[in-house]
């Protein structure tokens, strides 16, 4: 396998480049290092890669690059590259998203088009499903996002769809749950809620606390991603979830017992765009990629909280 990692330097994107290797495979990445968040926390996810046999890193933007030349003996596409965050998708900032989301998910597609790559791997989210979806959530639901980040999201989704169905871009599409885990991105909840407490700061609650997540440990993610790359029906979409759907509550009472501190909750109203509820039914994923995750709740926070103390010494 030559693969190629779109988001080479994020949370999953560095993760996965890792497994890959340790795989056999070579590994192309590409990370274009936004402004989303500072610099130096892709490049510490990075430590482990630089320099290793059999990977290369290209600073660029995928709306610039040749991609053709880029996909040059390329076998395999991981396309992890997106402009992440749900509240800060309305207003303004709508136009990055489509830029980051939709439109380089289109060139991408396009430049693929009578390559003989075997897999084309999309990071799709759970976002993509809305509120009005029964639990567990099936791959075959009505999608009804929430949020313009979720709409995006789902754009690409039918973008790769159409790609293979017009083109015979092989493309599956992975809904992810709730990624957590050592080098999670500092705007998401697990990050924010450990700093703070490292911190002595208040943990913000935002809504009534009862809202409940599929929260999925990366290693999880990532063999997921890997696996579809090789065992992945082309045209499917397949959640990837943790398999136990929590309430932030609950959350809240894991983190003070990994952590052995108190949380002192800051009570904020619900924000625009989070969804609910999620909950995954990932029967379709253990069929056919062989998925079940491996990593409980406890056991992943207790490892990222391990992760957080030691890159603050």
């Amino acid at each position: 396998m030559k693969a190629l990692v779109t988001g080479g330097a994020g949370f999953v994107g560095s993760h996965l480049s890792e497994r890959l290797l340790s795989q056999g495979a070579e590994v192309v990445a590409i990370d274009c290092f936004t402004d989303y968040y500072p610099r130096a926390i892709k490049e510490r996810n990075l430590q482990d890669l630089r320099g290793k046999p059999g990977y290369r890193l290209t600073e660029a933007d995928l709306n610039a690059i040749d991609l053709r030349e880029a996909l040059t003996g390329i076998t395999h596409v991981f396309h992890l590259a997106a402009q992440a965050g749900v509240r800060k998708s309305w207003g303004r900032d709508f136009q990055t998203y489509t830029s980051q989301n939709v439109d380089a998910t289109q060139r991408l597609l396009e430049a693929c088009v009578g390559l003989p790559i075997e897999r084309v791997v999309y990071a799709s989210s759970s976002s993509v499903y809305g509120d009005n979806t029964e639990m567990p959530m099936r791959e075959d639901a009505m999608v009804q996002p929430v949020s313009p980040y979720g709409v995006t999201k789902l754009a690409a989704e039918h973008l790769c769809h159409l790609y293979y169905v017009n083109h015979g871009v092989p493309t599956v599409s992975l809904r992810y749950f709730t990624v957590y885990g050592p080098r999670q991105r500092p705007d998401m909840g697990f990050n924010r809620f450990f700093s703070a407490l490292l911190e002595g700061r208040p943990v913000m609650q935002y809504g009534d606390g009862f809202q409940t997540r599929d929260f999925t440990f990366i290693a999880d993610i990532v063999t997921a991603t890997a696996a579809a790359a090789v065992q992945g029906v082309a045209g499917r979409v397949y959640n990837i979830g943790g398999g136990s759907r929590v309430s932030l509550c609950d959350v809240f009472e894991m983190i003070a017992r990994v952590s052995g501190r108190r949380l002192e909750i800051d009570l904020q109203p619900a924000q625009k765009g989070d969804m609910r509820d999620t909950y995954a039914d990932t029967s379709r994923a253990r069929a056919d990629l062989d998925f079940q995750p491996s990593v409980d709740l406890e056991t992943g926070l207790r490892a990222m909280f391990t992760w957080m103390e030691a890159i603050r010494k």
